[in-house]
């Protein structure tokens, strides 16, 4: 099939169009027509190859909301038709303990969408029919790419870490994962704290769901609080005083991918069995939990539309902060 894609030839170069010839779907695959596809932190630091891992050019993009148009065998041509999402993972080998057990996001096979593939910036993506999530009934296909990443990132502490809804829930960062985290906590029935650099999004926050809101320089005030800390930043802390924020046997998440050491002292842990949690996004099943808790409690990304071929100025604008809270591209133009 002949494809229009948005590629980057090297590091932090822009995206130009480009015309890709992609694979007829292999057993258990099939291709989306992509629709719209928002933009994630994570494609920036593809691009900027921050993680060591990036293969050049590169298409990036996975919070994709498609139509499937083909399938491969193995995949019931009913299918086709569907609107369904795809996000960080593309792909897994079906077999091993981890999928088999329903943790396949943590199979050693792992395919992610972007990583040595082609991403969503294109007008079609193929992926394993397993991690393409059937949109359901009430959710708006227009803004429902960022809950393939950001969202399922933010939603997999609750159910993997068994979290309580009488809880206390901790948020820091009110951005693109933030917003959504503060719904979720909100939702599952938890008291929700925001954490911020920046007080004049106190009010944003308490709309999203917050209780409260609390500087980032007041966290030395709220010591034992917290049953789940989900940190959302991917700069330093204070560390320490984030851990002693937390309740007895409470977790930090951390979902920031900070490139610098987390430093902290034993006792940090030891004293009242505390402990650091962190996530690859989650499975195929945890994204259908997460789609229909969406709908049910009506949660949604606070999204930007541009059209694609605006793909750059949203890179440019997302590298500065210029967004509240995700960028969304929007595809089903493309001649």
């Amino acid at each position: 099939m002949n494809i229009t894609t948005w590629q980057s030839r090297e590091a932090c170069a822009p995206l130009e169009r480009q015309k890709a010839v992609l694979h007829a779907p292999a057993t258990d695959e099939l291709v989306l027509q992509v629709l719209h596809c928002g933009l994630c932190h994570s494609d920036i630091s593809m691009l900027d190859n921050h993680w060591g891992m990036t293969s050049f050019p590169l298409i990036p993009g996975h919070e994709v909301v498609g139509r499937v148009v083909s399938v491969g065998a193995g995949v019931d041509p009913g299918v086709i038709g569907q609107l369904r999402g795809l996000g960080w993972i593309s792909g897994s080998c079906s077999h091993c303990c981890q999928c088999l057990g329903g943790t396949g996001n943590l199979c050693s096979s792992l395919e992610a969408t972007i990583v040595g593939r082609s991403g969503g910036f294109a007008s079609h993506v193929t992926a394993k029919q397993d991690w393409t999530i059937p949109l359901p009934k009430g959710m708006d296909p227009a803004d429902a790419g960022p809950l393939f990443c950001a969202g399922i990132t933010v939603f997999s502490p609750f159910i993997d870490e068994a979290i309580s809804p009488t809880a206390h829930v901790a948020v820091i960062g009110i951005g693109g994962l933030g917003h959504l985290a503060l719904q979720f906590a909100r939702a599952w029935g938890c008291e929700v704290t925001a954490i911020t650099t920046n007080l004049a999004k106190a009010n944003e926050a308490i709309s999203f769901g917050a209780h409260q809101v609390k500087s980032i320089d007041q966290l030395a005030d709220q010591a034992g609080r917290f049953d789940l800390v989900i940190n959302t930043v991917n700069k330093p802390l204070n560390w320490s005083a984030v851990m002693a924020s937390l309740a007895p046997r409470g977790k930090l998440h951390q979902l920031g991918a900070v490139l610098d050491p987390i430093h902290l002292n034993a006792f940090d842990l030891i004293m009242a069995r505390r402990s650091i949690t962190g996530s690859p996004t989650s499975s195929p099943a945890s994204l259908l939990k997460m789609v229909e808790f969406c709908v049910r409690h009506n949660i949604r990304a606070q999204v930007e539309h541009l059209p694609i071929d605006r793909v750059n100025e949203a890179i440019e604008r997302l590298r500065r902060g210029d967004v509240r809270y995700r960028f969304v591209l929007d595809m089903h133009e493309i001649k």
